[in-house]
């Protein structure tokens, strides 16, 4: 899944010692807001001391963030991870940054002309 907006906070990073393995492992967290009519905002994590340092994310970006979600349960509750794995400017081929397009702006419109037949049956068959 893919979510495009502007990151409007970087909290801080946290680390540890995974308890399995014994390797160190680090992950910081980001909140993305859209930039609709509407818009909404997504909390995230990056995973990883390389991919922290390889998407460089800093607040007031625009970007496209390509994640992955997964559940897991602890004492009967349940959490969400929001997990990216890829980050990218928000750009469009003119190199100018734009918010994301949705189905109902994309879809063609009909309209019939004045020398078109207007079909009044709207029966498939």
């Amino acid at each position: 899944m893919d979510i495009t907006g502007k990151i409007i906070a970087a909290l801080e990073p946290r680390s540890g010692v995974a308890k399995s393995s014994g390797n160190p492992w680090k992950v910081q967290e980001y909140v993305i807001e859209t930039q609709a009519q509407y818009p909404r905002k997504c909390a995230f994590e990056v995973f990883g001391e390389d991919r922290i340092k390889q998407f460089n994310i800093q607040v007031g970006q625009e970007l496209t963030v390509s994640f992955d979600i997964d559940a897991r349960e602890n004492n009967g509750r349940w959490f969400n991870t929001i997990r990216a794995w890829r980050v990218v400017p928000a750009q469009t081929g003119d190199n100018t940054q734009t918010p994301p397009v949705t189905l109902a702006e994309n879809t063609p419109k009909y309209t019939p002309t004045s020398d078109a037949p207007v079909d009044t049956d709207d029966l498939p068959f």
